[in-house]
């Protein structure tokens, strides 16, 4: 588990405090999967064709193949989907393809935890710093994902540590009717915040979180990885390739933003500057 720096283990000041509330920015919420760490590739991508593996299925999936799979939200669904569509001639026990799908994700779920207890699922680069920079600075934490929540638990604490208690709400897939792309799951965090969308951004990796969270009305800054490289990122106020480290910068699809990271002066900037999208109701 990797430490925060020294000066990022304490709470926020009072200084600090008094210049947020200056400030449109009032909190952020981060997506988990590909966003807070590489976790498709580095985990449940792994962590699917162990299974498949263990168990002599006759599949492999490739990274092309996953990226595909990935335009379905929800590792469950995502399953359901293949066994239906892409397997479909294929035996499953009793012919029930719900029950052997929900048999393979729950295999799937604790050979990923395994993963994540292992260090083998990296937080992206820029992640833990702008966390604990937001921390001490006042704004308030949240996460919004389509992830299991055990997954998000095993991932936060491996991870982050006592930062993970940062978090004031973490909200899954299980707590709304519709994943991602509806903007159920980012209302529902607006709601258990207390904040209006206009004072929050959302940080997402893929075309899917990104509309999920313009229809909640949130400005949302993408950081693509290898899977999400190609999607379309219309109407998100930034895209980066990550959110950098001072020896490693990050780079803006926009040539004309020369910042090296991602940090909360520049979400304050593109927070005042990025007018708010339309919500949709």
């Amino acid at each position: 588990m990797a430490a925060l720096p020294q000066n990022h283990q304490h709470s926020a000041t009072t200084t600090q405090q008094q210049e947020v509330a200056g400030n449109k920015l009032q909190a952020i919420i981060f997506d988990v999967d590909g966003t807070l760490a590489d976790t498709e590739q580095c985990g449940h991508l792994v962590a699917y064709n162990h299974v498949f593996n263990s168990l002599d299925l006759p599949w492999r999936w490739d990274n092309d193949e996953y990226r595909q799979l990935l335009k379905i939200t929800g590792g469950g669904e995502r399953l359901r989907h293949y066994l239906q569509n892409e397997q479909a001639c294929y035996s499953v026990p009793n012919d029930d393809r719900e029950a052997f799908a929900a048999d393979l994700h729950g295999r799937k779920n604790s050979h990923y935890q395994q993963l994540v207890r292992e260090n083998l699922v990296p937080l992206r680069p820029g992640v833990q710093r702008l966390i604990a920079e937001a921390h001490n600075a006042g704004i308030r934490l949240a996460i919004a994902t389509a992830s299991h929540p055990q997954n998000v638990a095993s991932l936060l604490q491996q991870t982050l540590g006592d930062a993970s208690q940062w978090f004031e709400v973490i909200a899954g897939g299980e707590q709304v009717k519709a994943k991602k792309p509806a903007p159920d799951i980012y209302r529902y965090v607006l709601e258990k915040l207390g904040l209006e969308a206009d004072n929050v951004i959302a940080i997402e990796d893929s075309e899917q979180g990104l509309q999920s969270a313009l229809r909640a009305g949130l400005r949302t800054l993408v950081t693509s990885n290898f899977f999400t490289d190609e999607h379309d990122f219309s109407g998100a106020m930034a895209v980066v390739d990550h959110l950098g480290e001072p020896d490693q910068p990050c780079h803006f699809r926009d040539t004309r933003n020369s910042s090296r990271m991602v940090d909360l002066a520049v979400l304050q900037q593109l927070t005042n500057s990025e007018p708010a999208p339309q919500l949709v109701h």
